[in-house]
């Protein structure tokens, strides 16, 4: 367990619900993690404004609720004249906190796609229209993106969209803590200096978690990965040996440095509220 001094801020990611029941499930859900004073709940968005009123929902109901919104900001494919008018909306409502990002490409869009192409640009827009009217949150990537051509050509993607004008980045989840550690390192080498929040997936099954990562290129240690595929379907000893080794990672990045947690609850609070109880919080 954490001391008060290593306790810091979390954070909580939701994805937009498309029924009345789902939506009234995740009010519930955010109502347990607000036990823990999270600085903010964010809430994704599909590729090509594909979820946007849902997204537009779920910020108004987490505003309504008292809490910090961040809403997801993909703006591959989109117009300038878009982002702002949605920008313009998001800051009537209160929101004052924004995660931009690249986003997927739409299928079907290819290279016909118009519009803003890369996070950097965006972040660069935002800060033009809007100057500091918004915290801009990035993503970071400490295993580098499955797309990106190198390690090398990925740090210096981050890098520009931190010399853009973000003000922090969150990271795609990883389980190897010296992945992070050296994704900071490297970064402040090249001159940027903002806070990097390690984002932190808890594993409720390793199946559909394996499936996941091989898509997003975080990777899976291989001792961990043969442990759970050797317990098969005793989900009892994998929620604990996923909770136990979650658990001690989240305790090494704030106790070395990590400025904060967020984590992605995949609209869960089980495992996400066992462990920031066996941090501390």
């Amino acid at each position: 367990m954490l001391s008060s001094k290593q306790r810091k801020k979390l954070s909580f990611e939701f994805f937009p619900t498309r029924t009345p029941e789902g939506r009234a499930k995740q009010v519930i859900t955010r109502k347990q993690l607000s036990q823990f004073d999270p600085e903010f709940f964010s809430c994704t968005s599909g590729a090509g404004g594909s979820t946007k009123e849902g997204t537009m929902q779920a910020i108004q109901d987490i505003l309504s609720e008292g809490v910090a919104a961040a809403p997801h900001l993909p703006c591959v494919g989109m117009q300038p004249q878009e982002i702002i008018n949605l920008l313009n909306e998001y800051k009537s409502l209160g929101v004052r906190h924004i995660v931009a990002l690249r986003g997927d490409i739409p299928s079907g869009m290819g290279a016909g796609l118009g519009g803003l192409r890369y996070a950097n640009e965006l972040v660069s827009l935002i800060k033009t229209e809007f100057g500091s009217d918004f915290h801009i949150e990035v993503a970071a990537y400490p295993e580098y993106h499955p797309q990106a051509r190198s390690a090398e050509d990925d740090l210096n993607n981050f890098v520009r969209k931190a010399k853009a004008g973000a003000d922090s980045a969150i990271t795609q989840y990883f389980y190897n803590a010296d992945a992070y550690f050296r994704f900071v390192d490297d970064v402040h080498g090249r001159g940027v200096d903002i806070p990097i929040i390690p984002g932190i997936m808890p594993i409720a099954s390793f199946s559909k978690l394996a499936r996941f990562s091989d898509t997003c290129g975080a990777e899976i240690p291989r001792w961990l990965r043969l442990k759970l595929q050797s317990y098969a379907d005793d989900t009892a000893s994998i929620k604990a040996l996923a909770l136990d080794v979650v658990t001690d990672m989240c305790e090494r990045l704030l106790r070395e440095g990590a400025p904060s947690l967020h984590f992605y609850t995949l609209n869960q609070a089980g495992l996400v509220s066992t462990i920031c109880q066996r941090l501390g919080y």
